[in-house]
C-alpha cells in the first residue's frame, strides 16, 4: 500500500519520514522527496526554546536524557557490583584453596586485570577488593562532571575486577 505525501496539496507517494513532535516520539508523518527537502531545510530542534532550555537540553543529552544515580543510591549498578563483591557466596575465604591461590602462575588475563587495577601479581584478595573500591571511588562519572574519559577507565576496572572475581572462585 502506497501512501501519500502528507503535505498540503499534494499527491505524490511519501516515503521520507518527518517527525511530527519534537519529543523523540515514534510519531511521524510521511512526505515525498520534494517535501521532505522543504521540512529538513526549516526544521530546527531548539525552535521556541531559550537559551537555558538549550543549554539544559544539551547537558542533558550527555546521559541520554536519562537522570543519573547517586553514588551511594540502592539502585546505583556500580553499588550493586561493589555489594555483591562484598558477599563470600562462593566461600573464598573459608576455603583453603584460596590460601593456595598465590602458589599456582597467574594467566596473562589476571595479570593484565591486576595490571588495570594498578595491582601487582602478588596482590591478595584484600588488596584487590580494597583497590576496586578505592578506584570506584576515584572513577565514578558521578564524582568527575560525568565525564566519558573516567566512565570509560571505571568500565576496564569493573572489567578487571570481575575477571579477577570469577578466576579466584573457580579456584
Amino acid at each position: 500500500m502506497k501512501t501519500i505525501c502528507d503535505w498540503k496539496n499534494c499527491y505524490e507517494i511519501g516515503s521520507y519520514r518527518a517527525p511530527v513532535e519534537k519529543d523523540n516520539s515514534k510519531k511521524y508523518r510521511l512526505l515525498c522527496l520534494k517535501h521532505i527537502k522543504i521540512f529538513n531545510k526549516s526544521w530546527n530542534y531548539f525552535e521556541n526554546m531559550n537559551d537555558q532550555e538549550i543549554e539544559y537540553f544539551i547537558k542533558s543529552d550527555l546521559t541520554w536524557h536519562k537522570t543519573t544515580k547517586k553514588f551511594g543510591s540502592s539502585d546505583n549498578f556500580f553499588n550493586i557490583l561493589w555489594n555483591n563483591a562484598l558477599e563470600d557466596k562462593l566461600n573464598i575465604f573459608k576455603s583453603s584453596n584460596f590460601k593456595d591461590f598465590k602458589k599456582t602462575k597467574i594467566s596473562q588475563t589476571d595479570r593484565d586485570a591486576l595490571q588495570v587495577m594498578e595491582l601487582n601479581d602478588v596482590a591478595k584478595w584484600e588488596q584487590i577488593q580494597l583497590k576496586f573500591k578505592e578506584l570506584v571511588k576515584k572513577y565514578h562519572p558521578d564524582k568527575n562532571q560525568g565525564s566519558k574519559k573516567f566512565e570509560e577507565k571505571l568500565k576496564k576496572i569493573t572489567l578487571a575486577y570481575s575477571q579477577l572475581k570469577k578466576t579466584l572462585g573457580k579456584k
